[in-house]
């Protein structure tokens, strides 16, 4: 890389290319000296609007089939959703059908509010208030957009034109309210592209629709506020939330609302950062679908919420369900690393992320009034996630990660001398074979390298005799010729290993032993687990398992014999 001039030119091989950044000019930051939102902390949910239907649905490669809508409809219900955003039902006879069918059909629950959009234009209007004769409750929605770039480029209107058709849409609402009953309806008004507008206009253009409609504490009014196209950092767009929550009027009777999009990535920090500074309502949609970058993800921002103790106020203990649903009818994929709901996002293949969890793990216990884990922001169990899949293991992993594994899933306590040697061994296997290793994978190598080993030497069968020491006889094959062993000593172990340690010469002492009953498969079974060392300080290890937890020992003795002189 090498700078010339003002570009920065990269090559590639032999070639070159330049990015020129000097075309882009950073937005005139609004600057809101009389913030008070860095001071505060989130104590509450917002009232969560749904627009999976409209703006998630409409940036969908194949839109949703009706049938496939009413289905969304009811499990976004099912989460607890109490205001959704169903369509333009003036876009097309899909929409307006949908719209229609809800409303006759019935489908709609007495505490759910749907809420539909239009643009400030008389016939959409009009098409709009038809689509709800007859609804219970529901939210119209008013847009127009307001930012220099679209009234002189898009529209080539003034700042007076821009605010006119807003009112006019406004009064047109209230006139059409009255026709279909106006206690059916609340109101809503969003200045498009808000945050690229010049903050005393978007109060004002506001403020007029707000003048139109009278808000009252019996009937709020909605304005929101959307960061259509991501153009600042997030706490700029919180300085412009918190200027316009101290600028409208009859603030008392406003429900201030968000629709932040993501095309900085910043929608979830800029979503936070705005409730902050005053917001009381936001517009999303489940794991961030949307127009380019996306909506704001509200999964996201509402289990961000339960981690610091405050009720989200939607029912999301069963991710399984809800990725595998919104995966089935949006086709759209939830990505392995994605906040909570991530396949991976609770998976640890870093050895030192799964000696940490290991031990929280074992510190917190099964009963515990506060979460405190290392790595874990959230119980995975609070989302239907299990503790199985937390550690996995591949080449990246360690000794804790695989007692982990072992511990979690059959129920053994590898002494911790005993997992170095094992877990370096198991991430050599996943290194050279390039693969994740499942926990039964782990499971077989344990088991293959230590459990019960016979050969070369096996044991047939063993008697032991006690008067005053500890006398044991066995039968036992050595390279497939059988022989008679016996050895005296403190107790069963220690007879066992002078019998052996005589008959093939060798020396060692027993440095470790453990013993636990099996949790995997025969509760009777008992695992012994024993580190010998010899003269020239190698260590080697062996494990047995047997119903008997005598010839468990036995077996561990062997296993390690064998591994000794292989």
């Amino acid at each position: 890389m090498e700078t010339r001039g003002l570009f920065i030119f990269y090559s590639i091989e032999k070639g070159w290319f330049r990015m020129n950044y000097t075309k882009y000019k950073p937005l005139t930051n609004f600057i809101y000296p009389g913030r008070t939102w860095p001071n505060k902390t989130i104590t509450k949910a917002p009232i969560w609007c749904s627009v999976d239907l409209r703006d998630g649905n409409q940036a969908l490669e194949i839109p949703m089939s009706l049938e496939q809508k009413v289905e969304y409809f009811e499990y976004l219900v099912k989460l607890g959703f109490k205001e959704i955003e169903v369509g333009f039902p003036a876009a097309s006879e899909t929409e307006y059908a949908f719209t229609r069918k809800l409303i006759e059909e019935n489908l709609i629950p007495d505490d759910v509010t749907i809420q539909v959009l239009t643009q400030s234009r008389e016939e959409i209007i009009a098409r709009t208030f038809e689509s709800l004769a007859g609804v219970k409750k529901a939210i119209v929605h008013l847009y127009a957009s307001t930012s220099p770039l679209h009234r002189e480029v898009v529209f080539q209107t003034s700042r007076e034109e821009v605010k006119n058709i807003a009112v006019t849409g406004a009064r047109q609402f209230v006139a059409l309210a009255e026709k279909y009953g106006p206690e059916r309806f609340r109101f809503e008004f969003s200045p498009e592209t808000f945050t690229s507008t010049e903050m005393d206009y978007a109060a004002e253009v506001c403020n007029a629709v707000l003048d139109v409609w009278q808000p009252s504490p019996e009937r709020k009014v909605i304005i929101n506020l959307p960061s259509t196209v991501e153009l600042t950092a997030p706490n700029i767009y919180a300085d412009q939330i918190e200027y316009m929550c101290g600028n409208l009027c009859c603030r008392e009777n406003v429900i201030v609302s968000l629709h932040p999009h993501n095309d900085r990535g910043c929608g979830v920090a800029a979503t936070e950062l705005a409730l902050l500074a005053g917001a009381d309502r936001v517009e999303g949609t489940l794991f961030g679908n949307g127009e380019r970058t996306g909506n704001v993800d509200i999964v996201n921002v509402a289990l961000n919420l339960y981690t610091h103790g405050v009720d989200p106020g939607l029912e999301l203990s069963n991710m399984g369900e809800i990725t595998a649903t919104y995966k089935r009818l949006t086709a759209m994929p939830v990505h392995p690393r994605h906040p909570y709901a991530g396949e991976l996002v609770f998976v640890a293949f870093s050895g030192s992320h799964q000696d940490a969890i290991k031990k929280g793990s074992e510190k917190l216990g099964s009963s515990y009034d506060t979460w405190s884990m290392p790595y874990l922001t959230i119980d995975p169990a609070d989302i239907g996630r299990s503790y199985e899949a937390i550690i996995r293991i591949n080449s990246q992993s360690g000794k804790g990660g695989v007692a982990y594994v072992l511990e979690h899933n059959y129920g053994m306590m590898i002494p911790k001398a005993m997992q170095q040697e094992f877990g370096r061994f198991v991430t050599g296997v996943s290194d050279s074979g390039h693969r994740e290793l499942m926990p039964q994978d782990i499971y077989n190598l344990f088991q293959e390298q230590y459990i019960n080993l016979e050969a070369p030497v096996s044991l047939v069968k063993y008697s032991e005799a006690t008067n005053g020491s500890t006398v044991v006889s066995a039968r036992i094959t050595v390279g497939g010729e059988e022989r008679m062993i016996e050895g005296s000593g403190n107790g069963i172990l220690d007879a066992f290993c002078k019998a052996i340690t005589q008959e093939l010469g060798v020396r060692f002492d027993i440095k470790n032993y453990s013993e636990h009953s099996m949790e995997y498969g025969s509760k009777s079974r008992a695992i012994t687990y024993l580190h010998i060392l010899v003269e020239s300080g190698r260590s080697y290890f062996g494990a047995g398992v047997s119903s008997s937890i005598s010839k468990s020992s036995i077996k561990a003795v062997i296993s390690a014999v064998n591994r000794m002189i292989r």
